[in-house]
């Protein structure tokens, strides 16, 4: 795995405890290096790799790690470390799709604080704010908010209000939004390219802290939320000049077994008008839980063509994680 030690932002991009109103250094510490090993005949090793590396941050005083959940997504071994060089191996204890948050329990003791949680609600755009990973000051970065709006992930994946951030913390990977108050404000998903100012600037998209907190305890207690399953098509989908193009499909998926084709075009679910990337999904999953079959209209090569999927709960076909 990659060495994410030996390199540091410039000391007049990193915050300084002068002119923090909150205990910098503490928060900083609440924040762990995330190694994962994954299977080779894992469903997202393809995509994702075998071997992934983050951050996590720590949010209660047991240890229990708050990280982007593809980072953990069937893996099999799982080790945090501090900041103070402390190794704990660590167990992918919950990963929910839908908001894109996974936990881990620490299997030993971590000794690192916890970082107290805020909502995005309490920040504006505009706002003084850190992105910090694991590493200290040298990995923390004073950034701004720049937006919060609706995100659509090709993969299946909507957010309502994602937070955007700049400029980018290059290791984004499950780490963490700090805010004015020292408080977590959400954890660190993608790196992507944001308008401001009439030019493009390199920034992170950020989930925001809100979303975990209706669904912590039934995360703990049962691995995953009792809400019903989404419908799972297995389709990578982007805007193209106001359409919705199909631009990949899972192997082995619903939608490849059903027939959909890269280069389909979406014309309608269910049928509805299909208006955006994000109202694709949204339409996905309005006809019902995993498992409903989903009635699709596309265009291929000037012809239209009308089938019905048979959906998938996407946890199904993951490994799941056992204690040895």
């Amino acid at each position: 795995m990659a060495d994410l030690s030996n390199w540091a932002f410039p000391p007049e991009m990193q915050p300084k405890a002068e002119e923090a109103r909150f205990d910098l250094e503490s928060a900083l510490d609440s924040m762990v290096l995330l190694r994962a090993e994954v299977p080779e005949d894992a469903f997202t090793a393809g995509i994702l790799g075998t071997e992934r590396i983050g951050n996590g941050v720590v949010i209660r005083d047991d240890g229990l790690v708050l990280t982007i959940g593809y980072l953990i997504t069937e893996a099999t071994t799982v080790w945090l470390n501090t900041n103070a060089g402390k190794a704990v191996a660590g167990y992918p204890l919950a990963y929910d799709q839908p908001s894109g948050f996974g936990l881990v329990q620490p299997l030993g003791k971590l000794d690192a604080p916890a970082l107290a949680r805020g909502t995005a609600a309490s920040c504006r755009v505009g706002d003084d704010v850190l992105v910090a990973g694991h590493g200290g000051r040298r990995h923390a970065l004073k950034a701004k908010l720049i937006a919060k709006r609706e995100f659509a992930g090709y993969w299946e994946y909507v957010l309502d209000e994602a937070l955007f951030t700049a400029p980018a913390h290059p290791h984004w990977s499950g780490a963490a939004l700090i805010g004015g108050e020292g408080r977590l404000l959400g954890v660190g998903s993608l790196m992507v390219q944001e308008e401001l100012g009439g030019r493009t600037v390199q920034g992170n998209m950020i989930v925001p802290i809100d979303l975990l907190e209706p669904i912590l305890d039934e995360l703990l207690k049962l691995g995953r939320t009792q809400r019903p399953a989404r419908p799972w098509l297995g389709v990578y989908a982007t805007e193209v000049k106001g359409h919705v193009v199909v631009s990949g499909l899972a192997e082995g998926g619903p939608a490849e077994r059903a027939g959909i084709q890269a280069g389909d075009i979406v014309i309608e679910v269910a049928g509805d008008r299909v208006g955006g990337l994000a109202d694709l999904f949204r339409k996905i999953w309005s006809v019902g839980a995993a498992g409903v079959e989903v009635p699709m209209t596309l265009a291929r090569e000037g012809s239209v063509s009308r089938l019905r999927v048979p959906s998938a709960d996407r946890q199904d076909l993951l490994k799941k994680p056992s204690l040895h």
